[in-house]
């Protein structure tokens, strides 16, 4: 008898926190835009509660039963956070002030694949490098850790766009190739085009010099 009671608060506890997980991520799938995939997750989830609450129900004189069922409540929230923050859905905003604008920090984070925006400001104690930078959350950390290598002073606040549009590297952002294959260099047209002029000008000059010199 013990060990079935034993067996029936696992069962309980399990069951609400694996219902609450579920719960918590399609509520945020939900905020995230991604209505068909929390749609998907809330078909699992509804099934999960009536089995959680058809045995809590069945067996309301077993205070112990409640309490389970309480516990695996608060566990779930947690537990589905902790996926949520797994996933990393989304994406997030960083705007950074720089006390040193003389660092080429637009050009590094460049160079390591991010999109950054950036413009001088002024701030009390001088001029600041102020920039904004676009970048999935699963690569959030990493960047705070580029901006840190960069600058350890540097005023960091980030936040959720709700919405994003337009942007040469937003398709990149989106199809989850910010930080692919560096391409290869293109070669540059303008530069080839002052050489070319170089060169005509030079063979111009000699031409010249080789008509002003006199006949022997």
């Amino acid at each position: 008898m013990l060990s079935n009671a034993y067996g029936m608060v696992a069962i309980i506890l399990i069951i609400n926190i694996v219902y609450v997980s579920f719960s918590t991520v399609r509520m945020i799938l939900t905020l995230k835009g991604r209505r068909y995939l929390a749609a998907l997750v809330s078909m699992v989830e509804v099934v999960i509660y009536i089995l959680g609450l058809g045995l809590v129900l069945d067996n309301l004189n077993e205070i112990q039963n409640l309490i389970a069922y309480a516990v695996g409540f608060g566990i779930g929230v947690v537990v589905g956070s902790k996926i949520e923050e797994r996933l990393a859905l989304g994406y997030i905003t960083v705007n950074v002030v720089s006390s040193n604008p003389d660092i080429e920090f637009t050009r590094k984070l460049r160079e390591q694949g991010y999109g950054v925006t950036s413009w001088s400001s002024y701030g009390m104690e001088g001029d600041r490098l102020s920039m904004q930078i676009l970048t999935p959350r699963k690569y959030e950390l990493r960047l705070y850790e580029a901006i840190k290598n960069l600058d350890s002073k540097a005023f960091i606040i980030s936040y959720e766009p709700k919405q994003i549009h337009g942007g040469f590297w937003v398709k990149q952002v989106r199809t989850g190739n910010l930080f692919g294959k560096i391409k290869k260099k293109q070669p540059n047209h303008n530069l080839k085009k002052v050489k070319k002029v170089t060169e005509t000008s030079e063979k111009i000059n000699e031409h010249n010099k080789n008509e002003s010199k006199p006949e022997r």
